[in-house]
């Protein structure tokens, strides 16, 4: 089949949950023998290979920054990338069998919409989330929160076939009223599917991911700070980047953690799964998360996560409370001190059913799980060809 493949973002040029997702989506398909198109901005330097293997990874847009400060996302590059999809679909929709893109950034969505007439393929929507009223108004203000509602509202009612990740986001958009079938996926894991063999763990507390307000990664310190009056042989591995990162290290100083907790920045997939090998527990303190990837490969280890309780964290689902992890009440450095202590208690017994929960749960959460049901997705629809 000829696939379409949407988002703004290609990893590893940019890091994120749904990067990985795409990146690891094209080229699982393009394996398969599918014909695979990825639409992206260019994230890049010119002239060089994106790297994509058997992927046709296709600028729509310039080179652009993404962020505002504090790392909230900017309208301008959305517009762009939406109008650079239109464009493409509108001269080459008709090549695709279906075009696969992610709800967010939106007008990407609503291109790939309205340039659906001419090409007739099918469109499958990936919901990582779904963003409640109150949400927007925090993130944008009141007027801009509003015309964001308006808009993921739009998208939500354009005609399409709906993946998401989480029982709270598939709950969002059923009562938003999706037009079309909805489906849940279980798997986005990409890797061994028996527990990676065991090794030596340590007193350390690892964080990976985007250092944004939404992640909380400065509440790691405090609780470190907090737990070490009971375990002072506790270190943190807080890796990543991002808007916050300047914050991290104020505060690591603030509380004289320079010597035990290191904050070196992105670093390679093998050094964070080292990292997590490693680990005594994942720490996890957002609060908004659209599925939670890292707590599956933390389970792969048999490493246990902490996360917290929150009406916008769907990582939450992939915690059994006292199985393989703990669900902390809040991201105080009282309850995620408290919440290590309880890791470090338990650490053999909780390292053993952190492992057997993976091992019974690792084909229903991985992308090959998934990837039976999306191609089913892209079958072409007989009644909208000519």
């Amino acid at each position: 089949m000829r696939i379409c493949l949407v988002y703004d973002c290609l990893f590893p040029h940019t890091v994120g949950g749904a990067e990985r997702w795409y990146r690891n989506l094209g080229e699982r398909l393009a394996s398969e023998g599918h014909q695979v198109t990825y639409l992206t901005l260019r994230q890049w330097e010119r002239g060089a290979d994106p790297g994509v293997v058997g992927v046709d990874v296709r600028a729509v847009g310039p080179r652009m920054s993404l962020y505002a400060s504090p790392g909230r996302r900017r309208v301008l590059p959305p517009l762009v990338f939406g109008a650079g999809v239109l464009w493409h679909l509108v001269r080459h929709g008709r090549r695709y069998d279906a075009v696969h893109t992610a709800s967010f950034p939106y007008f990407s969505l609503l291109a790939a919409t309205a340039a659906r007439p001419l090409g007739s393929y099918r469109l499958v929507v990936d919901w990582h989330e779904v963003w409640t009223r109150a949400y927007w108004r925090e993130y944008l203000g009141r007027l801009g929160g509003a015309i964001g509602w308006l808009v993921q509202l739009a998208c939500v009612r354009s005609p399409q076939q709906a993946f998401c990740f989480s029982r709270l986001h598939e709950a969002r958009l059923r009562d938003a009223g999706l037009r079309g079938e909805l489906t849940r996926l279980s798997g986005e894991y990409v890797g061994p599917l028996q527990v990676s063999p065991t090794v030596a763990t340590e007193p350390l507390v690892v964080f990976a991911g985007r250092h944004i307000p939404e992640k909380r990664v400065p509440a790691i310190l405090p609780a470190l700070h907090e737990a070490r009056r009971v375990l002072p042989q506790l270190r943190a591995s807080i890796l990543g980047d991002g808007p916050d990162r300047a914050k991290v290290l104020q505060l690591r100083g603030d509380l004289g953690l320079v010597d035990v907790a290191e904050v070196p920045g992105f670093v390679s997939a093998e050094a964070v799964r080292d990292a997590l090998a490693r680990a005594l527990c994942l720490l996890l303190p957002s609060r908004r998360e659209g599925y939670g990837l890292i707590v599956v490969e933390a389970a792969s280890h048999g490493t246990p996560s902490i996360v917290v309780a929150g009406p916008d964290n769907a990582a939450v689902e992939l915690v059994e409370d006292g199985e393989n992890g703990f669900v902390a009440p809040s991201a105080a450095p009282a309850d995620l001190a408290a919440a290590i202590l309880r890791v470090h208690a338990s650490a053999a017994q909780l390292r053993e059913s952190t492992a057997a929960w993976f091992s019974r749960n690792a084909h229903r959460l991985s992308m090959e799980a998934s990837l039976e049901v999306v191609l089913g997705a892209y079958e072409p629809d007989p009644s909208a060809r000519s």
